[in-house]
């Protein structure tokens, strides 16, 4: 992404990403943790306002007028999770589907640049297919090109 990015406080183990959005709502610490699934091998991206050490609420509607800056400050953070971890699959899911909308349209506004370094998949009716531009995905899964 070839936008403006927050600082980034990476954590010791590589799992947990913190920064400040910055804002007419003032200073707003954000989170990023990386979690194991269930499924050898895959991760789930979380992320939201920071509520206490280690803890976040993806939920909130923070409105803090730089969406793109935070967008392309949380895609950096794969970069990063993937350089420690590069046979890790990433699972991404908005906590609703207003999010998983705008996760959807980041990921278009820049597959050129994301291709150039991951493959994306979304998913469609309980199955994973490559991401294409225009489709209404669940979910998306984001892997590191070796």
């Amino acid at each position: 992404m070839h936008y403006e990015r927050y600082e980034i406080t990476k954590g010791e183990t590589s799992m947990t990403y913190e920064f400040v959005s910055q804002g007419p709502r003032g200073d707003v610490p954000k989170l990023v943790v990386y979690s194991k699934t269930r499924l050898l091998g895959i991760f789930n991206l979380g992320f939201g306002d920071k509520i206490r050490e280690g803890d976040f609420d993806d939920s909130v509607v923070t409105n803090n007028g730089d969406t793109l800056k935070v967008m392309a400050t949380v895609a950096v953070t794969l970069y990063y999770f993937t350089d420690r971890f590069p046979n890790a699959k990433v699972f991404v899911e908005g906590s609703n589907k207003t999010r998983t909308r705008l996760y959807r349209m980041a990921i278009t506004n820049n597959l050129e640049v994301i291709n150039a370094d991951f493959e994306v998949y979304g998913l469609k009716n309980d199955a994973w297919e490559a991401f294409t531009a225009g489709i209404d995905y669940q979910a998306f899964l984001v892997i590191r090109k070796k």
